[in-house]
C-alpha cells in the first residue's frame, strides 16, 4: 500500500479530485447557510459534508475491506470511534482547519490515513492551496509532492515550539506558556494540523504540542513525521496509537529535539500535566 504504488495514487488523485470540485470552489464563498456550529466552538461547512461523502464513497470503492471513520460521521455518531483502533480503518480528514477555512484564511488541508489495528499504516496530507501532498507509508519513508524527505530542525538556538494548548483553562494555559517560553522559542499553532505535521518535517517549527488527540487530526501526520526521522508520543512517553487509553501528543523534528522537549513541557514545572497525576 505505498504512496508509490496503485493504491497510494489513487488516494491522492481522489484527494486532489474532492479538493478541486468540493474545497476550493467554496473558499472564500461561503454563504451563511452554508456554515453552522456542530458543538459548542466547533463549526463545520458544506464543504466539509460533501467532501467527507465523497472521499468516503471513493475509499469504500478502493478498499471495501476497511470501515470507513470520517470526522463529520463521528459527529453525528459518537459510537463510531468506540472501535477505531480495531482492525483495517479509514480514517478521513475531510478539511481540517475549518475554522481557518470558514473565515476564508490559510491554512487548512484534507487528511486521510490507512490505520491497522491502531497503527497507522498509509497517510496522506494534502495542502489544496499549494497542491502540496505529503505521504507516508509505514517502513517505506515519507514524501513530499513524490520527492523523498527527512525531518530537518529548524536551527534555531532555541526549539521552536508550536504548543496546542487553547483547550486548557487560561490560567494553566499562561502557567505552560510561561515556562516553556524560558527554553524554546514559543509561536503561534496554525491550528491545523495537516499543516503542523509538515512543518515539524520542512524545518519551520522543531517542536508541536497538542492537548487533543482526535484520530483524524493526527494518524497521518504521526506516521509522516516518523518516516521522516521525527519522533512522536502520547504525553506518558508510550508510542503513538489510535485508539488507546492514552492522551496528548507530544511530536519534534528528530529524537533529539523530543527528549529536550519532554523535559521542559511534560515535567512537574511546567504546569501541563494535573499535579494529581505526579503524586500517584
Amino acid at each position: 500500500m505505498s504512496p508509490g504504488t496503485s493504491l497510494g495514487q489513487q488516494v491522492a488523485a481522489l484527494m486532489r479530485a474532492v479538493a478541486a470540485s468540493v474545497v476550493l470552489p467554496r473558499f472564500r464563498r461561503l454563504a451563511a447557510h452554508d456554515i453552522a456550529e456542530k458543538s459548542p466552538g466547533e463549526v463545520v461547512t458544506s464543504a466539509d459534508l460533501e467532501a467527507e461523502r465523497r472521499l468516503a464513497d471513493g475509499l469504500a470503492a478502493l478498499c471495501p475491506s476497511a470501515r470507513i471513520i470520517g470526522e463529520e460521521a463521528v459527529a453525528q455518531d459518537p459510537g463510531l470511534l468506540d472501535r477505531a483502533g480495531e482492525g483495517l480503518v479509514w480514517l478521513i480528514d475531510p478539511l481540517d482547519g475549518t475554522a481557518n477555512y470558514a473565515r476564508g484564511q490559510a491554512p487548512f488541508g484534507m487528511m486521510i490515513a490507512l490505520v491497522d489495528h491502531g497503527v497507522p499504516q498509509a497517510g496522506w496530507l494534502l495542502d489544496p492551496l499549494r497542491d502540496r501532498m505529503c505521504q507516508a507509508e509505514r517502513g517505506r519513508g515519507a514524501t513530499c509532492d513524490r520527492e523523498p524527505v527527512r525531518a530537518r530542525p529548524t536551527g534555531a538556538a532555541l526549539p521552536v515550539a508550536a504548543l496546542g494548548t487553547h483547550f486548557l483553562p487560561a490560567a494553566r494555559r499562561e502557567r505552560v506558556h510561561a515556562h516553556a517560553g524560558r527554553h524554546c522559542a514559543v509561536v503561534a499553532v496554525p491550528r491545523c494540523a495537516a499543516e503542523s505535521y509538515p512543518r515539524l518535517v520542512l524545518g519551520e517549527n522543531d517542536v508541536a504540542l497538542f492537548q487533543r488527540s482526535l484520530p483524524w487530526d493526527h494518524a497521518a501526520g504521526a506516521l509522516f513525521l516518523e518516516e521522516a526521522g521525527g519522533r512522536i508520543t502520547h504525553w506518558d512517553g508510550s508510542p503513538y496509537r489510535v485508539g488507546g487509553a492514552a492522551g496528548g501528543i507530544l511530536a519534534a523534528a528528530s529524537a533529539a529535539l523530543w527528549e529536550q522537549a519532554a523535559r521542559v513541557l511534560l515535567g512537574p514545572e511546567a504546569g501541563l500535566i494535573p499535579a494529581e497525576a505526579w503524586a500517584a
